[in-house]
């Protein structure tokens, strides 16, 4: 067990130790502001504070953990070996910078509450974040900063075991369509059609007549596949289903369908199946305890786990209204038209409040990748370099990989030819142990 000396111990403090002592690390830390106790201890031990006791560990602190609220910051990112880091902690520090306080930033999303420009469905956007304008949105820096933490403590410790992490995926799998065509009733349907031939879209209508007819499957409905694949899989998938009701961004099928009910019930036989959050949910709490009322009625189950719709987060209500729902999981922290690291770090983590100073109980799972953004590569072999390019990242840090697809990157369709290897590639990347 790891104690840290501090003169005071906050919320803050406690958040962001356990999160890259514990949940990166794998090492028990406890905090006390007790001299006596610290000197006591006669096993793996650290200061954090503006001065060293003695010749301890230590890491200066920047003052970050101790503050409250938001405060105008002055960051100034620099090289650290083949990283990079900010919050600079002098020469008395066995680390040069804080990477508690750095850490605290990126996690909490500290600059998320910050005034920035949204996009047009109101996000907030990679070229909002310091990690792209510094230049390491493409690593998992809070991991990188973890590692070198702990070669420096077992410089000081050399006789001290550490306990390790291995690779992982995380497959989310995401369903804002379930059919292209079918299951939609008559007025959809009859419109769909009116569409196409006002559009002289003559392909779609001689697709979607034979799938109305059932001589011909749904392009959307790879769902036997996904089901077959999983059956092969220990790892499981995390599936979300929107079902919040038709409007101009989201258009999925209806949940009084019995054959979307039916299929919702046959993927949760297999996978863990949780509800994608609708456009209008996201800005209404009355919406979305609907949709996860209904979600828990069609499941005869709690649903906890959820992602926002088109990848949006509005910090930090949509948080709040997940935690008073008792949604305990969220896949959305990630960018839908890049590959990277959101938050810094390809670790689950638990959202911290700032404006009530809490660490809650949702866990956040950061995605680095969504199916989208291979798109951007013409050939499978680009798409595939960048997808490998990307897991190797987070295999550096023995991290978890969490991705996106969605259900329609399985169909035949010329567009997402390739993603059923590609999507193949990441599960088996968690069984090739030489990498």
């Amino acid at each position: 067990m790891l104690l840290v000396y501090t003169s005071k111990i906050t919320p803050r403090l406690k958040f962001v130790f356990k999160q890259i002592c514990t949940r990166i690390l794998n090492i028990p830390v406890s905090f006390t502001n007790v001299i006596e106790e610290f000197i006591a201890h006669d096993h793996l031990k650290m200061s954090y504070g503006s001065q060293p006791l003695g010749s301890e560990f230590f890491v200066r602190s920047n003052g970050l953990l101790s503050e409250q609220g938001l405060s105008d910051l002055e960051l100034n990112v620099q090289t650290w070996e083949d990283t990079k880091c900010f919050f600079s902690s002098g020469e008395k520090s066995h680390i040069p910078f804080d990477i508690f306080a750095a850490a605290f930033y990126l996690l909490s999303r500290y600059e998320e509450y910050l005034p920035h420009v949204k996009d047009v469905y109101g996000r907030f956007t990679k070229e909002e974040s310091l990690a792209f304008q510094s230049g390491f949105l493409h690593q998992p820096v809070i991991d990188i900063w973890a590692y070198k933490f702990k070669a420096a403590l077992q410089n000081q410790y050399p006789t001290q075991e550490f306990g390790e992490r291995h690779f992982s995926i995380n497959p989310v799998i995401d369903v804002p369509v379930a059919y292209y065509f079918k299951n939609k009733g008559f007025l959809r349907t009859l419109g769909g059609i009116g569409s196409d031939l006002f559009r002289f879209r003559f392909k779609f209508l001689y697709d979607r007549f034979p799938v109305l007819f059932g001589f011909k499957k749904d392009p959307y409905d790879n769902f036997k596949w996904i089901i077959n694949r999983q059956k092969t899989t220990q790892t499981k998938f995390n599936v979300f289903f929107l079902i919040g009701r038709l409007t101009t961004y989201d258009k999925n099928n209806s949940i009084n369908k019995k054959e979307f009910v039916s299929l919702i019930k046959s993927v949760a036989d297999y996978c863990n199946v949780g509800i994608k959050a609708s456009y209008m949910a996201l800005d209404s709490m009355a919406v979305l305890k609907s949709e996860k009322r209904q979600m828990d009625a069609v499941l005869n189950s709690v649903t906890t786990s959820a992602r926002s719709s088109f990848s949006k987060v509005n910090l930090p209500s949509t948080y709040r209204n997940y935690i008073d729902l008792e949604i305990n999981e969220d896949y959305t922290m990630g960018y839908p038209d890049s590959i990277g690291f959101r938050a810094g770090t390809c670790t689950p983590f638990l959202f911290y409040d700032l404006d009530y100073e809490i660490q809650t109980p949702l866990l956040i799972h950061p995605f680095q990748l969504m199916d989208f953004v291979l798109l951007k590569h013409a050939s499978f072999l680009d798409k595939k370099e960048t997808l490998l390019k990307a897991i190797s990242e987070v295999k550096k840090v023995n991290g978890r990989f969490t991705f996106i697809f969605h259900n329609y990157a399985f169909s035949p369709t010329k567009r997402w030819s390739d993603f059923k290897s590609l999507f193949n590639i990441i599960l088996d990347s968690s069984n090739d142990i030489s990498s």
